[in-house]
């Protein structure tokens, strides 16, 4: 996991470009989705992760996006209630 102010703008990119980061999360709210999403376009720097993959985002104890994984979120919610 990486922390969006840990990186510069280059060094996002080329880990992006190189697939080591696949996934966006929220540190404060523990969400993650994918990097396309507008929820997540939205949050705060200081507020932004980055993982690898699901299963690091799942590790650690973070949920799906409602908004741009809504399969995996249905899963969560109904794995949950």
């Amino acid at each position: 996991m990486w922390r969006h102010l840990e990186l510069t703008q280059t060094e996002l990119h080329l880990k992006i470009k190189q697939q080591e980061i696949s996934f966006a999360g929220n540190a404060q709210l523990k969400i993650y989705g994918r990097l396309t999403c507008t929820s997540g376009k939205r949050m705060l720097k200081n507020n932004r992760v980055f993982f690898v993959d699901e299963h690091e985002a799942i590790a650690q104890s973070f949920r799906p996006c409602g908004h741009c994984m809504r399969q995996a979120y249905k899963k969560w919610k109904d794995a949950t209630i």
